[in-house]
């Protein structure tokens, strides 16, 4: 279960677990940007996702990716019209031939956020609590 609670302002804490993060929204929507706002937390759930999912993929295929770094990207410019573009650059560190390097570009594609994002509907129930 995840737990978010009013910290001051509109600054919250979210406890996953036995983690603790932050989320605030930017000077000029009226937080104090202490923290991502929910849409970064969106956005880098796909980066970390790919990023274990490869690491995982690598370690297993005995592939010698040493280590990556991903960046994602967002176009929200149409968010209200339905559309959100989140655009995702790999950059692969090892001695990977451009086969390998191929194949763990597909295997990003696979990674269970990608795939929730883009090929799952996603139901959402809000109801209040009885305390």
């Amino acid at each position: 279960m995840i737990r978010i609670s009013t910290e001051s302002g509109l600054r919250h804490s979210i406890e996953i677990g036995e983690h603790l993060l932050h989320t605030d929204v930017p000077l000029a929507l009226g937080g104090e940007g202490a923290g991502p706002e929910p849409h970064d937390l969106f956005d880098a759930a796909l980066g970390a996702c790919k990023a274990l999912t490869l690491m995982l993929y690598a370690k297993q295929k005995g592939l010698p990716l040493e280590s990556l770094d991903v960046r994602v990207a967002r176009d929200d410019s149409q968010e209200r019209q339905g559309s959100y573009q989140l655009n995702v650059e790999l950059e692969l560190h090892g001695a990977l031939d451009e086969a390998q390097r191929q194949q763990l570009l597909r295997i990003a594609d696979k990674c269970p956020i990608h795939k929730l994002m883009t090929s799952t509907e996603v139901q959402v129930s809000t109801h209040l609590s009885e305390a």
